[in-house]
């Protein structure tokens, strides 16, 4: 079933998804995002596990977009429009999955990496870990889920600082606001996760499952009015000159210089 991914390694621990491009920390270019928007719906059909833990190889989960490809979206308006549908399979396939999902946070997750920490069920990251949406800072509105999940969580005026600033911060202060689960050093990680898992994949799955779309409920219909109107923000953002100068500023390494247009 999940012979076709390149950018995503599977392996039978529950069922475990290993985000596998650790030369740029997991960013996720057009493949990944792809690749991302198609397999938990093939997780959905899976009748082999129960439960699935979402990480990274090399030190991070995801450090987010892939801003070398962000060029390519500018230049051609179809890339982005595939884009957001994807965005769409990605986050409300999450929503609309039954069976548990745990994050294993192994160094860096920001901006998409981010989301799909907050949109997971339980999230476990290493002590140190960076976890933040720095959207604004390549010129772009955080619509890809963070709008929705980040206030839930943390309560609004927290989350819009965080989102306003885009600033990241260690999964400990992560812990204390309740952006995520737990924190543990990075030797007891796996047992922390997979102890989790084991707990999860021994219990009553149906209930376990159907419990997770009852509270998910609430959050899809949520998700039909804050995520979609973030999908238009972040778009309208995608066409200003600030995201094309941060997307410059990224190649010729330099810090960006913004002008509100």
């Amino acid at each position: 079933m999940y012979e076709s991914y390149r950018t995503i390694r599977t392996a039978r621990q529950g069922l475990t998804l290993t985000l596998d491009r650790p030369e740029v920390k997991n960013a996720a270019d057009a493949t990944m995002h792809d690749e991302l928007s198609r397999i938990l719906h093939d997780v959905a059909r899976d009748d082999g596990c129960d439960l699935v833990v979402l990480t990274g190889t090399g030190g991070a989960l995801s450090s987010g977009g892939d801003i070398v490809g962000m060029q390519k979206k500018i230049e051609d308006r179809a890339i982005w429009v595939k884009t957001v549908e994807e965005g769409r399979r990605i986050f409300y396939g999450m929503l609309d999955l039954e069976k548990p999902v745990i994050a294993r946070v192994d160094g860096a997750a920001t901006g998409l990496g981010a989301t799909l920490v907050v949109y997971s069920d339980i999230s476990v990251a290493v002590t140190g870990a960076k976890i933040g949406d720095p959207h604004v800072r390549v010129g772009l509105a955080a619509d890809d889920g963070g709008a929705l999940m980040w206030p839930l969580l943390v309560g609004f005026q927290r989350a819009k600082e965080l989102l306003l600033l885009g600033d990241l911060i260690e999964a400990e202060e992560a812990q204390r606001i309740g952006l995520i689960t737990h924190v543990v050093p990075p030797e007891q990680l796996d047992e922390k996760v997979y102890g989790l898992a084991e707990r999860l994949a021994g219990g009553a799955t149906r209930a376990i499952g159907w419990t997770k779309a009852a509270m998910n409920h609430t959050l899809r219909m949520l998700a039909a009015g804050t995520m979609e109107a973030g999908f238009g923000s972040e778009t309208l953002s995608l066409l200003t000159a600030d995201h094309a100068e941060a997307v410059a500023a990224f190649r010729e390494k330099r810090k960006p210089r913004f002008t509100g247009r």
